[in-house]
């Protein structure tokens, strides 16, 4: 017997307009099960937004506090950030993933979202010849919404059959076209959660190089693969990145889940040292810099927020510098979000369902996101039949997947004291 009525569920649906439930965003989805909880009084199992849910640093906020009693929310920030926030930036790299940018290199943006499309658009723009962004699927949805709004062209292509030495050539039947100007993938990945392996990240570096296009690589998950320990500065292991095989790149960071400090919108961008004063003569088509790293700031950035603010940054620099100290081991905060994936891996595999996506030399980690199929149904028969038991998560199909049957589950709003509702709801689903 289901949790909730379908009629109910049915109703509220049918009031999207759209008969295919798998093309409903992260959000349409969150507004839906929220419609369905307010009838229906069932609290759901809420796996289908990524976001953080573990307390923000005590010592940013403080140092949020003290920059507004500075006065400083009545002053413009530094576009390219203020000088400590970039060089902890440059530290935090140097420590944690053992690459060396200077301070010019590192920019604080509204959010690792806004980091994402300067980069994004920037790149698509420095060659006419080459417009198209290529994305390792699947991916975060929305990288590849801002494309969509600013008009620009993207390919991809899903990773599931081309782990380890099957991506050189997959990757190279892009790039032999000439007309791919930038790679993009998450690593630890949203929604699937594999990462790439060393030997996949020089794969991806020597082809950059090869083929001259730019790795925009999305870290906003960054030490978040709990099989390896990385919150020890300066010390190995280090956050596995392109950047050390290649000069072809810009991070992304997010103080988002990395610091559960996401409602005050602060992330970080790291280019290269050659990138960042590499000229790409089209650039002046619009702006009137030719230099990548000035039209970025004073391009993109400048037209779209002016600068980050103030507070915030303040907040990032102090946590970063604790974290770049030694004080705080950001990784150990954040194992809690493996603890719950852990269980709730578990009990998905001893009521019938199976990973979608597993890591090419090694079992998935448990984290922040895993992917989940039932023998016989599709994405949208399981997504659907989940919110009649009062459990909700997101198609892969918005993702990127080419794989018709799988969902992403998400860790973060699910509580310790519902694993044994989710149990129930699952044996309930399992005898139908």
């Amino acid at each position: 017997m289901t949790t909730i009525s379908k009629s109910l569920v049915d109703s509220l649906f049918d009031q999207f307009g759209e008969d295919d439930i798998t093309r409903l965003s992260i959000r349409e989805v969150g507004k839906l099960v929220a419609q369905i909880e307010a009838k229906s009084g069932q609290e759901f199992i809420h796996m289908e937004m990524g976001v953080p849910g573990l307390p923000a640093p005590s010592v940013a906020i403080e140092a949020e506090k003290e920059a507004l009693d500075k006065g400083l929310a009545s002053m413009y920030p530094d576009i390219e950030g203020i000088l400590m926030a970039k060089t902890e930036i440059a530290r935090f790299a140097r420590l944690f993933m053992n690459v060396e940018v200077t301070a010019a290199c590192c920019v604080p943006t509204v959010g690792a979202m806004q980091g994402s499309f300067s980069a994004l658009l920037s790149v698509a723009r420095t060659r006419p010849e080459k417009p198209y962004t290529l994305f390792i699927d699947p991916g975060f949805p929305v990288q590849k919404s801002q494309l969509h709004l600013l008009g620009l062209p993207f390919k991809s292509f899903d990773i599931l059959n081309f782990r380890g030495d099957k991506l050189r050539d997959k990757l190279e039947s892009f790039l032999k076209e000439g007309n791919i100007c930038s790679i993009c993938y998450s690593s630890p990945n949203n929604p699937s959660w594999i990462c790439f392996s060393e030997s996949e990240l020089q794969t991806i570096g020597e082809l950059a190089t090869k083929y001259d296009v730019i790795v925009i690589e999305d870290l906003a998950y960054f030490g978040m693969d709990f099989r390896q320990h990385y919150g020890v500065p300066g010390v190995t292991p280090f956050q596995p990145t392109v950047a050390r095989y290649t000069d072809n790149y810009i991070l992304l960071l997010s103080a988002s889940k990395i610091f559960s400090y996401a409602g005050q919108r602060i992330g970080m961008m790291i280019l290269s040292e050659s990138l960042r004063g590499r000229k790409y003569p089209n650039l002046k088509n619009y702006f009137t810099s030719d230099v990548l790293g000035h039209f970025i700031s004073y391009g993109v950035l400048y037209a779209t927020t002016a600068g980050t603010s103030h507070s915030a940054q303040y907040a990032l620099a102090t946590i970063l510098k604790t974290v770049n100290d030694g004080n705080l081991d950001f990784a150990s905060e954040l194992h809690i979000y493996g603890e719950k994936a852990k269980l709730m891996k578990a009990l998905f595999l001893k009521y019938g369902f199976y990973i979608v996506y597993n890591d090419e030399d090694q079992e998935l980690a448990d984290g922040f996101y895993f992917t989940i199929a039932y023998p016989g149904m599709t994405s949208a028969e399981l997504m659907k039949e989940f919110l009649y038991y009062g459990i909700s998560a997101i198609s892969l199909v918005i993702t990127g997947s080419e794989n018709p049957n799988g969902l992403r589950a998400c860790v973060s709003f699910v509580r310790f004291d519902q694993m044994q509702v989710l149990e129930e709801r699952l044996k309930a689903f399992e005898i139908g």
